[in-house]
């Protein structure tokens, strides 16, 4: 039992360095990080949607970083790499995360998310659905708008295997404004079949 208990603390400090390293990074479109334990250390490689950003928060931050993740996270000799996503479009985290600050920023919800729906569509996604929720007009009562183009899913296996689901909170002078972002990447085989049946 204690081999288990020890491997489970090792998965829940994994996830929690995960965490810690998408608030690290979030202003460099943060979209994922792999964690690998290799013979001589740690390969942490955080993936994000703007590199250089990326890079100059960890030469910023690096020192208290590493401490971090040795002392709290228990990581042995961590390596940080930075890689940038090579299509954003595809990658709903950043997606979610263009349109969070555009929001913030001022600029119409319906032109952001019409924006975004187009380049999801244009960089060869099969469908996308953005959704955005709260005080969206700066009245009383809170409002959801989705806009959708192509195909989507919203139930089953390939949901699960197929789409790529992220959720950013923007805020404003009104409130909190939800932001949930859907991409479909590929076409399940049973759709395609039916297709050119």
């Amino acid at each position: 039992m204690g081999v288990e208990r020890e491997i489970i603390n090792q998965r829940i400090l994994e996830v929690e360095a995960k965490k810690y390293l998408k608030n690290i990074f979030e202003t460099a479109e943060f979209s994922n990080v792999k964690i690998e334990k290799l013979p001589i250390g740690t390969r942490i490689t955080v993936y994000v949607g703007r590199k250089a950003r990326g890079i100059a928060k960890l030469r910023k931050h690096e020192e208290e970083i590493m401490k971090t993740l040795i002392e709290k996270y228990k990581l042995e000799n961590p390596t940080i790499v930075i890689e940038e996503v090579s299509n954003p479009y595809l990658d709903a985290r950043i997606v979610a995360y263009r349109i969070k600050r555009a929001i913030e920023r001022g600029i119409n919800y319906k032109k952001a998310a019409l924006y975004y729906l187009e380049q999801i569509i244009a960089s060869g996604a099969v469908g996308a659905e953005i959704r955005i929720s709260g005080k969206l007009l700066g009245k009383e009562r809170s409002a959801s708008h989705k806009f959708r183009k192509g195909y989507i899913l919203h139930t089953g296996h390939y949901k699960e295997e197929l789409m790529d689901v992220a959720q950013q909170q923007a805020f404003t002078k009104v409130g909190v404004i939800g932001i949930e972002v859907k991409i479909l990447l590929k076409a399940p085989e049973e759709l395609l079949i039916e297709k050119w049946q």
